[in-house]
């Protein structure tokens, strides 16, 4: 098959082709979230609330997508080139596997790896009767469990979850804008997922008294089974471009305080020609230029 590439002929499309073109600092990662053919009300509620809390990263489908992301991924990877997500979350239910939710990214449009989770217990964001943060925030993400650096699979959910909840990289940071904590737990074979909202109350002292408040969604999860990406390929995943590599500073050094040395390399100075401060007594002497010139007399000067 021979392809031809085609112009754009509007800017709208040149746009389109220049976001979606390979960069050195990556756009933030879009999210969807699809509906399997047989979901069911719990299914849909915790869609709708993750998609809640992704937004505006996020695309929602409605419809039902009969498909199976274990048995044939190709549904999936056309669904992340025409939305252009490297994140998907699918939701399914059935007599063997109730309430279900797959949740994997792609590489190259291209599953890499998803995992299957059971959803044990949900409470929904309608209700916990408390305010909610508005739409975009960027959550805090606290992990704690012992399993999430011991056991490879939950080493490689860990990743995943940094990668879905995270928005974009931000390079400053506010104080009143560290309002929304993700808080994930491994315990007793189950992952707990609980949303805070952070209060920063009066202390007395310039740093605020921090209290969290539960604001939801709320989910017990179970693992099921796992996709992962063999070694090589994961390892392919995380290659950085030359560009983003810093560059190696030469004859630079630190000590064990941290205080940093740099070694100058300078030739060797002819202090004969060494710029003074104009003065009468360091001009030369006739007798010294001659001396210089190669022996060379004065010129004498005109008599009037």
């Amino acid at each position: 098959l021979i392809y031809c590439y085609r112009k754009p002929k509007t800017k709208r499309a040149k746009r389109f082709l220049e976001k979606r073109e390979p960069k050195l600092n990556e756009n933030t990662k879009n999210a969807m979230l699809i509906k399997g053919g047989n979901a069911n009300l719990t299914v849909t509620e915790v869609l709708k609330d993750i998609y809640a809390v992704k937004k505006p990263f996020a695309v929602l489908y409605k419809r039902k997508n009969i498909t199976r992301p274990f048995e044939d991924q190709t549904s999936l990877e056309f669904f992340s080139k025409k939305s252009d997500c490297s994140l998907f979350l699918f939701g399914s239910h059935n007599k063997k596997r109730p309430n279900n939710l797959i949740i994997g990214r792609m590489f190259d449009y291209h599953v890499l790896d998803m995992i299957e989770l059971g959803v044990e217990k949900f409470v929904a964001l309608k209700d916990i009767k408390n305010s909610k943060c508005p739409e975009g925030t960027k959550p805090m993400l606290i992990f704690a469990g012992d399993m999430f650096d011991v056991n490879e699979e939950y080493r490689r959910l860990k990743s995943l979850l940094i990668d879905f909840f995270r928005g974009p990289t931000v390079p400053n940071i506010r104080l009143a804008g560290l309002e929304y904590v993700l808080h994930f737990t491994a315990a007793d074979g189950k992952i707990y997922m609980r949303s805070y909202k952070v209060l920063l109350k009066k202390s007395g002292c310039k740093i605020p008294r921090i209290e969290l408040e539960e604001m939801g969604p709320s989910l017990d999860l179970v693992m099921r089974r796992t996709h992962l990406a063999s070694d090589d390929l994961y390892k392919l995943s995380l290659k950085q471009p030359k560009g983003l590599k810093p560059k190696k500073k030469k004859n630079i050094s630190h000590d064990v305080f941290g205080t940093t040395y740099g070694r100058i390399h300078m030739q060797k100075q002819d202090l004969s020609k060494l710029q003074t401060r104009k003065m009468k007594g360091l001009k030369k002497r006739p007798a010294e230029k001659s001396a210089q010139d190669g022996g060379a007399a004065p010129k004498k000067s005109k008599s009037a």
